[in-house]
């Protein structure tokens, strides 16, 4: 009757920690989601900000060329 006792005893601790951690997890999860839901990483640029990418009209043959030679 003690190992059974010991064995449900030892059962139930897991199953509390376990709990507590997977509940821990999941409201931290939470917590940052609300941190980053309220980011607007969309805002425009502000001070000495700089266009990194200029889009040439450029033949799609070219387009396709460079696509096949650097394997964009």
């Amino acid at each position: 009757m003690r190992p059974i006792y010991g064995l449900v005893k030892d059962t139930l601790k897991i199953f509390i920690i376990f709990t507590a951690c997977t509940l821990l997890f999941y409201f931290g999860l939470r917590a940052m989601h609300t941190e980053y839901q309220e980011y607007h990483r969309y805002d425009p640029p502000e001070g000495k900000a700089v266009k990194v990418f200029n889009y040439d009209q450029k033949e799609l043959i070219d387009r396709l060329s460079i696509f096949f030679r650097l394997g964009e």
